[in-house]
């Protein structure tokens, strides 16, 4: 009965001593959970009150290096997964986690591009008649096993204007001051993933029927979801395209990361009224923004205007784009 009696005596010590540490309910049931005496923390906060990130750490160097960081591939985490739903749930408590993976990308990304004076553009595009181009071939495309969109159509037609204006495809060497026209047209196609945000590429546009960007978009759709984006899915991007409209929003001002010297951001379709030519009749039109970004050391104002007035005459014509195409 001894034994039995200091096991319990030991436990209630236990318990006793948890009791006199300054710490929130929040931490002691996080310290509880993960089986932690916090009478043997030293805590950080004002008068040693025991912190979540004090406990945090603990839990860190028990379990080990729990993220490998990746650029791509399933191993990939998001940044919230470096610390446990129940202790992000937990209220009244700042978490503080790395950043991994995807993100880091973004961040590094992001941070090279406050190097770039940028520039933007904005318009808006009748979708009147693709509307009925894709509807007519959504049944063909089904019967290949392919979900048509808009966004093929818009990839293609970005690929015919650069055939007309090759400098927004370039990319700019400030070390040396030159520029490389790219004969590829390898369109990066912005989404967003549960990983956070990917930017896959559709390579040789301007080699690849809608058919053909459809069925890759999907592939990378799915690849994007699932994880499984190979290094060449996400490398070799020389112009990018936003459809920030599946989210949802019109009009936004897309960065352009560098070396790449622009990129566009389509917002979402909307049934407005618009006057019919210059008489005051009004009709309903299905509406599309774009939102073009441009980095100004490369790109000027009427070049961009032009090059957008160029997309947006074959979305509106769809069938001139057949005469385009090679």
């Amino acid at each position: 009965y001894g034994t039995g009696d200091d096991e319990i005596s030991k436990a209630a010590g236990k318990r006793h001593s948890s009791a006199k540490v300054l710490a929130t309910p929040a931490v002691r049931k996080l310290g509880m959970e993960h089986n932690i005496d916090l009478s043997s923390i030293v805590g950080t906060g004002p008068k040693g009150r025991v912190l979540k990130a004090d406990i945090l750490k603990i839990i860190k160097a028990k379990e080990g290096p729990s993220v490998h960081v990746p650029s791509v591939g399933r191993d990939v985490e998001q940044v919230q997964q470096n610390i446990s739903a129940s202790q992000l749930a937990t209220a009244g408590e700042d978490s503080i986690v790395p950043i991994r993976g995807y993100n880091r990308l973004m961040v590094k990304s992001m941070t090279e591009s406050l190097q770039v004076p940028q520039m933007c553009y904005s318009d808006e595009v009748n979708m009147n008649a693709l509307k009925v181009c894709r509807e007519e071939l959504k049944p063909l495309a089904a019967t290949q096993g392919v979900k048509l969109s808009y966004l093929p159509f818009l990839i293609k037609a970005v690929s015919l204007a650069i055939t007309e204006y090759p400098l927004l495809n370039s990319s700019i060497n400030v070390d040396d001051f030159t520029l490389t026209y790219h004969a590829s047209h390898n369109i990066g196609v912005a989404m967003d993933s549960p990983r956070g945000l990917v930017v896959p590429v559709i390579k040789n546009v301007q080699s690849l029927s809608i058919l053909d960007i459809a069925r890759e978009l999907t592939r990378l759709q799915e690849a994007a979801k699932e994880g499984n984006l190979s290094e060449d899915d996400i490398t070799g991007v020389t112009f990018s395209l936003s459809n920030i409209g599946a989210i949802g929003g019109t009009y936004m001002s897309p960065i352009v990361a560098p070396p790449q010297v622009a990129i566009g951001a389509v917002g979402k379709i909307q049934r407005l009224p618009r006057f019919v030519g210059d008489s005051d009749e009004v009709e309903g039109a299905y509406i599309m923004q774009i939102s073009w970004g441009g980095d100004h050391r490369v790109v000027d104002g009427a070049t961009m205007a032009r090059f957008s007035n160029q997309w947006k005459a074959y979305l509106e014509s769809p069938m001139t784009m057949t005469f385009a195409m090679k």
